[in-house]
């Protein structure tokens, strides 16, 4: 009789307590909870909606602040798609970016691979020292690499961009593709190791197609943090041949001395940043998935 008097006695003080609280009081906490999302999302969108406002004016509206362009043109976005300099720019942004991200992905895999499979000594002190890369300031490396690439032949190439991009996208990579390979259940892989399989094969037909999420996060980081390096970009480039989209924006040119343009560089900002919002937007229920794998343990 006392063990089921229990269940009833607490079913009775919740019913109390409900009818104690007031019935506005949870409607008015969601109208706060919308409020504060709603807010938050014009604090974080409205520079980006300036950059476009900006970007549509032309002439004595580019010094009006106004929140809606009063002559809308896209002539800036004419004047840099007919720009030869910034089409290279972009080729070369794309062509940069894909090759580091590529490394990135098959260094890193392994990388993350040995770190969440096999057991040795100070792999914490290892996995430490790896993400410290990404704490050390570029700038401090970029003048012994202007010099180390002026004397090697790889200043002012493109492929002399992929390895300082790729120093600091792997460090991320690696942790992150290692968080994730420690999810996957080992059995899996024992389990490919007594059908025949080797140890790569179990790992490129096993573990890589589970780890997918892990792999378009990763990728993604990776692609975005070498389409966005600008020190490096400046540093080691001197032409319009390779220079990427980044560099280029610095060398825009007004139509008249001293002015600065500040509306084709707002349009090419735009041209620049809308295909990452896409595609962050496409994957980003496995960019969660990839960031918040091993956050949970159960």
């Amino acid at each position: 009789m006392t063990a089921k008097a229990l269940p009833r006695g607490k079913s009775r003080l919740r019913a109390r307590s409900a009818r104690g609280r007031p019935k506005g009081s949870g409607r008015g906490r969601k109208v706060l909870l919308w409020l504060a999302v709603i807010a938050i999302m014009i604090f974080c969108l409205f520079p980006f909606y300036w950059l476009i406002n900006t970007s549509l004016k032309t002439g004595p509206d580019l010094s009006a602040a106004n929140l809606v362009p009063p002559n809308p043109s896209l002539k800036n976005y004419d004047s840099i798609f007919s720009d030869a300099n910034f089409i290279t720019a972009l080729r070369n942004s794309v062509i940069v970016a894909s090759l580091t991200t590529f490394f990135a992905l098959l260094f890193g895999s392994f990388a993350a691979y040995a770190l969440a499979r096999l057991r040795f000594r100070f792999k914490f002190v290892i996995l430490a020292i790896v993400l410290s890369i990404t704490t050390f300031p570029p700038i401090a490396i970029a003048a012994p690499l202007f010099k180390l690439w002026t004397d090697t032949g790889l200043y002012d190439t493109l492929l002399g961009l992929v390895p300082p991009y790729l120093t600091f996208s792997l460090p991320l990579t690696i942790y992150i593709l290692a968080s994730f390979f420690k999810e996957i259940p080992r059995e899996l892989e024992e389990a490919a190791l007594v059908d025949g399989a080797t140890h790569f094969q179990a790992f490129y037909k096993v573990v890589l197609p589970l780890a997918a999420p892990g792999f378009v996060t990763a990728g993604l980081l990776a692609f975005i943090e070498s389409w966005n390096q600008f020190l490096f970009a400046i540093t080691l480039t001197s032409s319009p041949d390779a220079r990427p989209v980044p560099a280029a924006l610095a060398f825009f040119t007004g139509s008249q001395q001293f002015e600065v343009p500040l509306g084709t560089i707002t349009a090419a900002l735009v041209v620049i940043t809308v295909p990452l919002v896409i595609v962050v937007l496409i994957f980003q229920k496995r960019i969660v998935a990839g960031l918040t794998a091993g956050a949970v343990k159960g």
